[in-house]
């Protein structure tokens, strides 16, 4: 697994307009094509001060609902964000019902429409600290096992969590969970 970093300061303290954004999603879907799948892209929002509903909408929001089908395998997230920049990109990806991973001082969190239920498949995946089968998951967090399946199918084709094959201790081909890598 590789991160690679893209710097949205570079075009600015202050995002606004559908229209600033979709050169930059061009640049992005250009670094997305660049990598492998298992790859990291951390966009990093240091040095933005603010960007608008629409700047976010554009930019987050088209880019993930694209990413499993255009770019499959990679995952997208984003850090430095500030409580204005967060609060439109939270509201954004709500209103797309999208989700994407946060990384802040170091710590993995969801932002965007995220229900319970995600968020404690999510922590579940961190907490294992490695790839996890759903029936594991399944047990430790109390859900039945179709349930669980479900969960972890939504997260997958969200670019949330990345799904590989195994082998269980019998032998059996299964599918483990993890979170990027």
């Amino acid at each position: 697994m590789m991160e690679k970093r893209f710097a949205l300061g570079q075009f600015g303290p202050q995002l606004w307009t559908r229209e600033k954004a979709r050169p930059i999603r061009s640049r992005l879907g250009d670094v997305l094509e660049s990598l492998k799948a298992g790859d990291v892209l951390a966009i990093d929002a240091s040095g933005v001060e603010v960007f608008d509903f629409s700047f976010a909408a554009e930019l987050f929001g088209k880019t993930l609902s694209t990413l499993g089908v255009e770019y499959p395998g990679r995952f997208l997230i984003v850090e430095g964000l500030t409580d204005c920049t967060r609060e439109n990109l939270n509201q954004a990806l709500e209103g797309s019902n999208l989700l994407m991973i946060e990384r802040k001082g170091g710590r993995l969190g969801l932002l965007g429409k995220v229900h319970p239920a995600d968020e404690a498949t999510f922590a579940g995946i961190l907490k294992a600290g490695e790839a996890v089968s759903a029936g594991a998951l399944s047990q430790k967090l109390d859900v039945n096992l179709t349930a669980m399946n479900e969960r972890l199918s939504k997260l997958s084709s969200m670019g949330i969590v990345r799904r590989e094959k195994s082998s269980s201790a019998s032998g059996r081909e299964q599918y483990v969970y993890k979170v990027m890598g």
